[in-house]
């Protein structure tokens, strides 16, 4: 259990910027198990974005209480997440073979890729949290950060990391995930659906908010994959971020066909 708790205290750390360190320091090698504990950020980073959109739209109105919420979250991870996505852009975009997608990921400058991505994403995270009524995009957020996170860490599991622990940004490489810590990872993503499925289980399918993103996740890992032949943090960064922005389309798709959206 003191492990356990110690490597969320390393998961807390790395993914924000909150100064949990000032509470505990973590031994440098639990932080290579951080992404068993990715979803547990997510509740975290979700959770003050639900309540931001929830009680801003009561002083402002709906869309700016959602860029508010938007703000917030890049304030409290360092924009650790959209660097990763800027970074994945420009290189798999300004690559043309494995050396340099990886030469241009790890170089601090951003490129025209992705100042475009983080555009569009940011765009489409506005107007997807804006579409739906406050409450709903409280409970949509809440659902779709830790949910995708879980989901973007499989990729772990799933091909070996791209550098060495020596030339990665962090100087961590993450360590493969055993059984136990892949239940508490499945839990730690799928739980915060709950209250989203059950208070709209009559005009929201479970099996579309669950397995579309899941689709998604296939084709950018067989993509990755076939450039790479495996994975970096930025990899990391950027999946999860399209994750969440495809479950929050998912959602508005479903509620749209069924005139719930205002």
């Amino acid at each position: 259990m003191k492990d356990t708790l110690s490597r969320i205290w390393a998961a807390l750390i790395f993914f924000t910027r909150l100064p949990f360190w000032r509470l505990y320091q973590p031994p440098r090698h639990h932080y290579d198990s951080v992404v068993e504990y990715w979803p547990l950020a997510g509740w975290l980073t979700g959770g003050v974005m639900a309540l931001t959109i929830w009680f801003g739209s009561i002083i402002f109105p709906p869309q700016i209480a959602v860029a508010l919420a938007i703000v917030l979250r890049m304030l409290l991870t360092g924009a650790l997440h959209e660097d990763g996505l800027a970074d994945f852009f420009d290189g798999f975009g300004g690559g043309s073979d494995r050396e340099r997608v990886l030469a241009i990921m790890k170089d601090s400058r951003i490129g025209t890729f992705g100042v475009l991505a983080l555009l569009v994403h940011l765009l489409l995270l506005w107007l997807c949290l804006s579409a739906l009524p406050p409450h709903v995009a409280a409970l949509a957020i809440l659902a779709a950060d830790p949910y995708s996170k879980m989901l973007a860490g499989q990729i772990i599991q799933m091909m070996p990391y791209a550098r060495t622990a020596a030339t990665a940004k962090s100087g961590i490489v993450y360590r493969k995930i055993n059984i136990r810590a892949g239940i508490m990872l499945f839990v730690e993503g799928i739980l915060p659906l709950a209250p989203l499925l059950l208070l709209y289980n009559d005009v929201v399918r479970w099996d579309l908010l669950v397995f579309v993103p899941c689709v998604v996740f296939y084709f950018l890992y067989l993509y990755i994959w076939r450039r790479l032949r495996g994975y970096t943090g930025d990899c990391c960064g950027a999946l999860c971020l399209i994750l969440e922005t495809v479950v929050l389309l998912t959602l508005n798709f479903q509620l749209s066909i069924f005139n719930v959206l205002p």
